[in-house]
Formats: C-alpha cells, structure tokens, sequence
C-alpha cells in the first residue's frame, strides 16, 4: 500500500513525508510490530530518539521490511536524536554511530539536538544529585550545534535540525551555524498552537515538525483531571462535519498549517486511521476555530531541567 503523503521541502532542496510515525513511549515489546504494521500501510517516516529506548526494536521491523522487499531503504525517512547527556562536541559523533548501529543503518535522514539543554555527561541518561535534582552539564549547543554540522558533512546525517529550541535559541544558532537547522521539532496541538514560533520558523525556512499532534494522552504523568484533547467535545463535534475522527481532524490540523506531523499508536487500527487524512482539509474558518482552543497548556514542560541557562520555556515563544 502507499499513502499519497506530499512531501515538505527543506532549504537545502532534500525533502521530508509530511507524516510519519512516532515512536516515543512505544514499548521495545510493541514497537517492532506497529513500525512493521505502518510501513506495510504505506508509512515512509519514521520519527526515533536514543532516549526512546527501543531504538533497536524499529530497527528490527526496517531491516525486516526491506528483507521482504516491502521497501528500500531509500524509500524510508529516518529520524533520530541526540540525547542531553551526549552534547560535548566529542560525543556527538559516538552517539549518532550508536543509532545507527541500534537502527541497523548507514546514516540517518534527520538528526536533531533532543533539547537544547546538557546533562551530565556518563552512561546515565538522567543522571540525578544527591537530592534527586537533574545533574547539569555546561555544554553550550552551539558548540554542540557545531559537532552537528560535522556529522552532517560526513554523511552520516542527510540532513541535521533542533527540537524544542525557542525563538531566542533558534535565532542564536542561525546566527553561529555555517549549516542552519531544516527543521523545529515541537510540541504542537491545539491546547499549544505555537503559532509566534511557528510562524518565526517559517519565516527563516526552517519546517516545524508537530510532536504529540494528539495530546499525548498516554503520557506517564498525565493526572486524572487533566482536560484530554482527543475528548474535546468542540472538536468532536468538528469531526461530525468531516465524517472524521477527532485523532484525524487534528492531524490535518497540523498538515493544514504547512506542518510534518508524526502521530504515536502502536495499535494496527489507529496507526491505519492516523493516515487516513489525504482526502480531506479544514476549511480555513474551521483551523482558527481550532487555533481558539489555544491555552499554552504544555505537555512535555521538562521541569527538571528548569535550572538550566539554556531551558527553552522561559520567555513567551
């Protein structure tokens, strides 16, 4: 099967499927059946971070999938990230080469700095002081920036970019780069448009890419109370228009606004749902109703690493 995906061109000419398939929270024990099950249903983007820890496991469903003949690895979009931990320029490479070989792969499409902040460099990927607080690192990411940019010119990322970077932070590395980012990976769903920096990101060619497009329901530390995007009753009441489900008004909500979205399930139905969004769009009156359920209201707000100099949720966008 293929999915009639339109691609989104970076800067630098190359080019990205619009949507892909998550993979952050997805078990080792999951995660290798919905790769499989998503490539077979015409997925070609495939989003992995070393922090993820199942970084072996989608490896398993690629190689398998190319073994099968489904497709090539040409034919495959992979991104992956470096972790906080591996930011002193001289890590930067021996982690790359780590996903890599976990991924079964010669280079990656995409590599992006995880955070914009440092972690204590060591085998622990949260290493913690005595008093439980997040051990920092001083590593500045534009020294880290300038080891991706080397990776870059060895080939072993096609094409390199941030996540989670503010506008200040964004700006900083456009100003220092010799190669700038293609692409912004963010938190973005209608409870957080992101619009300023969305619209900041467009502005200097560089793709924002929308991560928990559907709210992260199955976060770790969701609370009980917490409102659940997918059971907005306003954008139930949307989908009714479109004959579509809410997890599918708010994918398109994100195509719609020129943004790469890369939904998570490792359940075979809703990862076949997901892509059903190719024979649709919102009217524009329906994406600023949409845009109206705005209330900065961050899922992945980091907080343990708030005493960084470089955490990124201290000014407005």
């Amino acid at each position: 099967m293929v999915l009639n995906v339109p691609n989104i061109k970076f800067y630098n000419g190359n080019t990205i499927p619009s949507f892909g398939l998550g993979t952050w929270k997805s078990k080792p024990g999951e995660v290798t059946q919905a790769v499989k099950d998503a490539i077979d249903i015409g997925y070609r983007h495939i989003d992995c971070a070393h922090v993820y820890g199942n970084e072996k496991e989608v490896g398993a469903a690629i190689k398998s999938k190319i073994a099968e003949g489904v497709v090539k690895r040409e034919d495959l979009f992979i991104t992956s990230k470096l972790w906080n931990t591996f930011h002193r320029p001289d890590l930067v490479e021996p982690a790359i080469k780590k996903s890599l070989e976990d991924l079964g792969l010669a280079y990656l499409d995409l590599y992006l700095i995880h955070w914009p902040f440092a972690y204590k460099e060591g085998a622990d990927l949260f290493p913690t002081n005595p008093d439980g607080s997040i051990q920092l690192s001083d590593v500045d990411y534009i020294d880290t920036w300038k080891a991706m940019e080397a990776i870059n010119k060895k080939g072993l990322a096609k094409n390199i970019g941030v996540s989670n970077f503010n506008s200040e932070q964004i700006e900083r590395v456009l100003k220092n780069a010799s190669i700038k980012p293609v692409t912004n990976q963010i938190e973005c769903h209608p409870y957080l448009t992101q619009k300023e920096l969305s619209d900041l990101c467009k502005a200097r060619d560089i793709v924002v890419t929308a991560y928990s497009p559907l709210g992260s329901p199955d976060r770790p530390w969701a609370k009980p109370d917490d409102p659940k995007l997918l059971e907005d009753v306003k954008l139930v009441e949307l989908g009714k228009k479109y004959n579509k489900t809410g997890a599918q008004i708010l994918i398109r909500y994100q195509l719609d606004r020129g943004h790469v979205v890369i939904p998570k399930s490792v359940t075979k139905s809703r990862i076949a749902e997901n892509a059903q969004v190719f024979d649709f769009k919102l009217d524009p009156q329906d994406i600023a109703y949409i845009d109206s359920f705005n209330v900065n209201g961050r899922i992945c707000p980091m907080t343990a690493a708030e005493s960084s100099p470089h955490h990124p949720f201290k000014i407005p966008f």
